[in-house]
């Protein structure tokens, strides 16, 4: 799989309907959704509302969500109502990590860790056997617009050597400063899903994920 996923958190939110629809036609299959809280991170976003309305409207996307909160465990009902693909908390934020993937997989939805730069791979040693997708945060969470930090490549590239060695099935996913200069490069690392936020809302929507499309698929 190589898909991108655009966070609607740099989209038009006046145009928000149009600009997935515009997407969508694309081929676009995933659509992120960045939850912020103004406690795990500086920024507060959206909520439940605003997934159950995309997938009233957009029923065959592939709903993305990524909480960046404190408490996740409090909230996977909330975000469940709206059948997401896959859940990601941060391995920052839960304390019983192990408990919550089980959580979040018992109704029927896929779940993630995501990991902030500086937090290195080998603490997920005991739950990579059970995790769908790991996201990778390739900038410092709670806003967007900021430059990929170059060092994150190469924990893509070691959870992609551990999935060969071991056989795991889970998904790498990357999010923060993904765009036409590096999206190549974080392929090749092992990137599976890609995602993309001003480099996709910012100027021609079509154009810019067209573009992002083609350099990981051509």
């Amino acid at each position: 799989m190589k898909e991108i996923a655009p966070s609607i958190l740099s989209a038009d939110f006046c145009k928000l309907g149009e600009q997935i629809e515009i997407l969508k036609n694309l081929g676009m299959e995933f659509v992120h959704i960045d939850v912020m809280d103004g406690h795990f991170v500086p920024n507060l976003t959206i909520g439940p509302l605003v997934c159950n309305s995309i997938k009233k409207h957009f029923p065959d996307l592939k709903l993305d969500v990524h909480l960046m909160i404190e408490h996740p465990m409090r909230y996977i009902d909330a975000f469940a109502e709206s059948n997401p693909y896959i859940i990601y908390f941060h391995l920052e934020a839960e304390k019983h990590v192990d408990r919550l993937i089980n959580y979040i997989k018992s109704k029927g939805i896929k779940a993630g860790i995501s990991i902030n730069p500086a937090t290195p791979v080998s603490l997920l040693e005991h739950v990579l056997p059970i995790l769908d997708s790991v996201l990778v945060m390739s900038v410092n969470p709670g806003f967007g617009g900021q430059r990929f930090i170059p060092y994150t490549l190469n924990k893509i590239k070691l959870l992609d050597n551990i999935r060969k060695a071991q056989g795991y099935n889970y998904f790498i996913a990357v999010d923060g400063g993904v765009n036409t200069e590096n999206i190549k490069d974080i392929s090749k690392n092992g990137c599976n899903l890609f995602v993309a936020g001003s480099s996709v809302f910012k100027g021609n929507i079509a154009e810019n994920f067209n573009n992002l499309n083609k350099m990981i698929k051509g």
